[in-house]
C-alpha cells in the first residue's frame, strides 16, 4: 500500500558504533591523510582519507611509529618504511580471541579494529539464541567474525576468495584455542558459493558480509559492489533459515550512504518482521576524542 500524500513515513536512524573494550589497540591522532595507530606494542602510520583535520598531536609525537605505510598513485599501492625491520607477524587479542598482526603489501594488517562492535553484537546474537545455530561469514578475510560466532556456540562457514587469508584465519583459530569449534573454511568466489548453497538447499540462521569495492575471485572472477551487492541479497535471502536470527552487511570506500545498506537489508528481510538498524563504524582518537568514521553498515535482527 502506497502512502498517503503528507503521510509521515518512518524514516531510520543513524547509529555511532565503537568498542570501548580494546586494549592491545588504540587510535593514537588522525589528520593530514593520516593516522596513528598502536597494534599490541607496534606503532604504525597509515593513510586514511577521512581524516581531512590537523593532527592533535606535535609531529615530533607522530615520529614514535615503528612504521609508515607510503601510499602510491594506484588504489591500494604503496609500501611500508621501516627504520627497523619489523617482526614477521606479532600478536594481538581481544576478549579472549588471539591473532595475528602483520605488514602486507597493501596498508592492511590484518584486523580492521572498528570491527569488533560487530564481533560483539555478533557473539550476543549466537549466544541469546540459547541453541546451535549456522552462520555464514562472506568476504571472512583473517576470520575474527567467524571466530567470534565461534567462540559463543555457532556453527560457522567461512568463505574468502584468497587462499592466504583463509591459511591466516585458522592460524588465528588455533591461536585462540577454538580448534574444536565447527568451522568449515572454503575458498571460492562468494556469489557463485551462495548460488550453490541455494541449488543444494542450504539454510543459515545469521550471514554476515563484508565485501571490499572491488575484488577477484580464486579464478579471477570480478566483484564489483554496486554491480552485484543487490544480486548478492537477493540470493542470501534464499538460503535463510524460515526463523532467521540476523544479517550483518558493512561497507568500506564507496560512494554510499548507511542509508543505502539500510534500505538494501530492509527490502531483502521486508517479510521476516525484525528490526534493522544502519550507521557508522567509527574509532575515537587518544589525542582529541575525534571520532573517526571507517565503515557503514546495515544490521537486521528477528
Amino acid at each position: 500500500m502506497k502512502n498517503k500524500p503528507g503521510s509521515q513515513i518512518p524514516q531510520p536512524s543513524i547509529t555511532i558504533q565503537a568498542s570501548s573494550d580494546w586494549a592491545d589497540y588504540e587510535l593514537i591522532d588522525s589528520g593530514n591523510g593520516f593516522k596513528l595507530e598502536r597494534f599490541g606494542t607496534f606503532y604504525l602510520k597509515r593513510p586514511e582519507p577521512e581524516a581531512v583535520w590537523s593532527p592533535a598531536i606535535s609531529e615530533k609525537e607522530w615520529k614514535i611509529a615503528h612504521a609508515s605505510f607510503r601510499p602510491s598513485p594506484e588504489e591500494n599501492g604503496g609500501h611500508w618504511l621501516a627504520p627497523q625491520p619489523l617482526p614477521e607477524r606479532w600478536t594481538m587479542s581481544y576478549k579472549g580471541l588471539q591473532f595475528y598482526i602483520q605488514t602486507t603489501a597493501s596498508r592492511h594488517v590484518g584486523v580492521f579494529p572498528e570491527q569488533a562492535a560487530q564481533w560483539d553484537w555478533i557473539n550476543q546474537k549466537v549466544h541469546l539464541a540459547g541453541h546451535p545455530i549456522q552462520v555464514l561469514n562472506l568476504f571472512g578475510y583473517t576470520g575474527l567474525a567467524t571466530l567470534a560466532a565461534a567462540q559463543a556456540g555457532a556453527q560457522v562457514t567461512h568463505l574468502d576468495a584468497s587462499r592466504k587469508v583463509v591459511g591466516w584465519a585458522r592460524d588465528n583459530q588455533s591461536l585462540s584455542r577454538l580448534n574444536d569449534r565447527p568451522i568449515r573454511w572454503m575458498i571460492d568466489d562468494a556469489l557463485k558459493f551462495v548460488q550453490r548453497e541455494s541449488r543444494r538447499g542450504s539454510i543459515y540462521d545469521g550471514i554476515i558480509l563484508d565485501p571490499p569495492k572491488f575484488g577477484r575471485g580464486p579464478k579471477g572472477e570480478i566483484w564489483d559492489f554496486y554491480k552485484f551487492i543487490p544480486d548478492m541479497l537477493s540470493v542470501c535471502r534464499t538460503i535463510l533459515s524460515p526463523q532467521p536470527l540476523f544479517i550483518v552487511l558493512t561497507a568500506y570506500a564507496i560512494k554510499a550512504s548507511a542509508l543505502t545498506l539500510h534500505y538494501a537489508v530492509e527490502e531483502m528481510m521486508s517479510d521476516k518482521g525484525g528490526k534493522t538498524t544502519a550507521g557508522e563504524l567509527v574509532l575515537q582518537e587518544k589525542s582529541a576524542g575525534r571520532l573517526l568514521s571507517t565503515a557503514i553498515f546495515a544490521r537486521w535482527e528477528a
